[in-house]
């Protein structure tokens, strides 16, 4: 920023991890992979191809790999809204808020 005022909240950890992102606005339309570029318990950077706008709702399934847990993959979808979309080269880094969040169970 320029006036070097820090607004975020929580602290964030640069991580590439995968995610999966889905519109729950759009019920046709595929899952998209991204890769994330920060993320915090509030919210995520992740870099994608595709149409996003700020205000849209946006859920996501992310996978912390078993190297961060140190036991096995963890999924966890989230739900929240996008507030930030900016144009990087063919991609589009997407900010999006974290309203709430589930563990999903393990694949027996």
């Amino acid at each position: 920023m320029a006036n070097g005022t820090e607004r975020r909240a929580s602290r964030r950890f640069a991580l590439n991890l995968p995610v999966m992102i889905r519109r729950p606005d759009d019920p046709g339309a595929s899952e998209l992979r991204a890769e994330t570029r920060d993320v915090s318990f509030r919210g995520l950077y992740f870099l994608i191809e595709g149409s996003f706008e700020t205000g849209m709702p946006i859920e996501f399934i992310l996978t912390l790999p078993k190297e961060i847990t140190l036991a096995g993959d963890v999924h966890i979808r989230c739900f929240g809204q996008v507030v930030r979309v900016e144009p990087l080269n063919h991609h589009r880094g997407v900010a999006a808020r974290i309203d709430r969040y589930e563990f999903l169970p393990a694949p027996a």
